[in-house]
């Protein structure tokens, strides 16, 4: 029995996971509007006649967030707060015939390119001359641009090829539409995503073309910013070092999982490298622009890791002193390559090798950032929290990395503006400073 009134045509769409679903649910919101639903995005009130939840299916906990989300919402629409409830991303593209055995109550479960499929069963039509079309669900400023979808890479943990199947890139011609129409939209900072971002282009122009993509996109008007993110490092191509160099408008920040730093557990992985043509290639990096920041991820607890290639990640870490990092524990992944070998490090364990990794790494940021004490920097700012307005430099990505907090007492600044800051003092992860007029 319903309990209450829902708003007939109204949309709820809930986010799980990464900025690719959130990408994806960006643009099906945009889709539902213009068939003339009302959309909301995480809706903060329970009167939505229909409700869409985008799924992850990358790690345990975040299959895990997915289904206790689902179950949420299944749980509503029995008591009547929801009247169809839909399934899409990852996790349904990989679990789809499980969750519909399990979890009955939900009306339909769609993979990762079925957004067509999707609107068709909400009697809406796929409007192909709104293909790169978006409701922004992050902050105006900034906005994310999914080149390519899918992975062609064979790593051994990974399960993101079988949810997202192969490699295809976005013609650049689409790109710079999107980013023009963004930047119409007041949109300063562009954040490209990917699976593996260096395999932009080989697929439709028979040779990587990231850093062509790059010029063209610093020709748009309005764009200030341009950050990569998920670049992968075997075979990387060092022309965009030098496009990155060479345009003012690409911030000096590089994401650019590492994974690991035994050329044990790097083969293990199937990562097609070893730790010292990683290192070459970070020098190599660092010659070109010496004030860039890398922004690394490292996985701990790979089956028959030990405590040696631990030590020798931390150590690794040392000598490279990477400037951004984080750190995840192994998933034991069905139908990866991996999931053959035996998952023979203890969660535990997992977590107490997790945080020996960003020890060191909390002592290599805080090192790093006060060495910035005094010193002033472009500051894009992102939100007022806590009584500070809290912004980015160009060396840190939204969510993930540092920020910067100017004391909202003392000085006004607006959101979505870049301001001069002299950085006042340092923590471990975070700078302190004052606006400059």
């Amino acid at each position: 029995m319903k309990t209450k009134t829902l708003k007939k045509n109204k949309v709820n769409v809930i986010t799980l996971g990464c900025s690719k679903n959130l990408f994806d649910s960006e643009i099906t919101m945009a889709q539902l509007k213009a068939n003339g639903f009302e959309v909301e995005h995480e809706a903060q009130t329970d009167d939505s006649e229909i409700v869409i939840i985008n799924t992850c299916g990358f790690i345990d906990n975040a299959k895990q967030e997915s289904i206790d989300t689902i179950l949420r919402y299944a749980e509503a629409k029995k008591e009547g707060f929801v009247d169809k409830l839909y399934v899409t991303g990852c996790l349904s593209e990989r679990y789809k015939d499980s969750l519909q055995k399990e979890i009955t109550e939900v009306d339909a479960y769609f993979g990762t390119r079925e957004l067509p499929k999707l609107l068709k069963t909400l009697k809406a039509d796929y409007k192909h001359e709104l293909i790169g079309e978006r409701i922004i669900t992050t902050p105006s400023h900034y906005a994310y641009l999914k080149i390519s979808e899918g992975c062609d890479r064979p790593c051994a943990f990974c399960a993101i090829p079988l949810m997202r199947g192969n490699h295809i890139s976005v013609p650049i011609e689409e790109l710079v539409k999107q980013a023009k129409s963004l930047a119409k939209q007041g949109v300063k900072e562009l954040i490209l995503i990917a699976q593996e971002l260096t395999f932009y282009g080989l697929d439709i122009y028979k040779e990587r073309k990231l850093s062509p993509l790059l010029n063209a996109l610093c020709e748009v008007e309005g764009i200030e910013w341009i950050r990569l993110h998920y670049a992968y490092p075997s075979g990387f191509p060092m022309d965009v070092i030098e496009t990155m160099k060479n345009q003012p408008k690409i911030c000096n920040y590089l994401d650019i999982p590492l994974q690991h730093a035994s050329d044990n557990m790097l083969k293990a992985m199937r990562r097609g490298t070893t730790r010292e043509k990683t290192t070459q290639l970070i020098k190599e990096i660092r010659a070109i622009i010496p004030n860039i920041a890398i922004r690394t991820t490292f996985i701990v607890g790979f089956p028959g890791e030990t405590k040696d290639d631990i030590e020798e990640m931390k150590a690794w870490i040392k000598e490279m002193q990477f400037e951004r990092l984080g750190v995840f524990t192994y998933s034991h992944e069905e139908d990866t390559h991996a999931f053959q070998l035996e998952d023979n490090v203890s969660e535990e364990e997992k977590e107490r090798r997790a945080e020996e990794v960003m020890e060191v790494q909390q002592s290599i940021s805080l090192s790093l950032n006060e060495q910035k004490v005094g010193k002033t920097y472009k500051v894009l700012f992102d939100r007022i929290e806590g009584g500070y307005f809290v912004g980015r430099t160009e060396f840190d990505s939204p969510e993930v990395d540092n920020e910067v907090l100017v004391d909202a007492s003392a000085y006004f600044v607006r959101i979505g503006d870049f301001a001069n800051v002299k950085i006042t003092s340092a923590g471990d992860f975070d700078l302190y400073g004052e606006v400059l007029n």
